[in-house]
């Protein structure tokens, strides 16, 4: 239990809490250099978001501030929303592309803006990184729990001039970013191919209100 938590809080995937682990990694075997400042940005992040998120005494509100400000400055969230919602936003209007993209933000920083709060021991330790074939960065690395066995953390990264930016994490050979779309692709054909479908969904989830 401990070990999936982890998991889950490392993941900042909006619904993988709710939808559970799918995909398996569609990376090919990433060529190229070594990348160091890549490595050295992820184990920043991690450290980052142990000392801010987890500072004892501070409100839900505060916490899920500085989870949302991290957020948007390591992980490239537009980005992230547009790929998984996947061919489903030729049929969206603008209207339902702008509240889609803000509840998926909300949501991922309602779920997991308090999910560090249990891991003040847990370190993340850079195994290597290698430049990718298309311009992105590997980051090769584990999560590593007190008297749990090390979890296989893998980060794709892309660099946002003058910074990097995540794209995708991997947990276990398990791309967050292609599970999401296939649970957000479910979700929809489910609501017989609307969008709306998706937006009722997040919308419950985060306690919006229908626009």
């Amino acid at each position: 239990m401990l070990r999936r938590r982890f998991i889950l809080a490392l993941s900042g995937s909006a619904l993988l809490a709710g939808f559970g682990l799918s995909a398996r990694s569609v990376w090919a075997q990433a060529p190229g250099a070594a990348v160091p400042e890549a490595g050295d940005f992820v184990a920043r992040l991690f450290e980052r978001a142990l000392a801010d998120i987890n500072t004892p005494n501070i409100s839900p509100d505060e916490r899920a501030r500085r989870f949302r400000a991290l957020l948007n400055q390591s992980f490239d969230v537009p980005w992230i929303a547009q790929f998984v919602i996947g061919r489903y936003r030729r049929l969206a209007t603008e209207e339902q592309m702008a509240e889609y993209q803000k509840l998926f933000e909300d949501l991922i920083v309602q779920i997991y803006s308090s999910r560090f709060n249990d891991f003040s021991q847990a370190q993340l330790r850079v195994l290597g990184t290698r430049a990718g074939s298309e311009g992105d960065v590997f980051v090769f690395a584990e999560g590593i729990l007190p008297n749990q066995p090390p979890i296989k953390v893998d980060c794709r990264i892309r660099r946002n001039s003058p910074n990097f930016k995540i794209v995708d994490l991997l947990f276990e050979n398990v791309s967050m970013l292609v599970t999401q779309r296939d649970e957000f692709s479910a979700v929809i054909q489910r609501g017989g191919g609307k969008v709306e479908a998706l937006l009722q969904i997040l919308r419950e989830k985060t306690g919006a209100k229908p626009k």
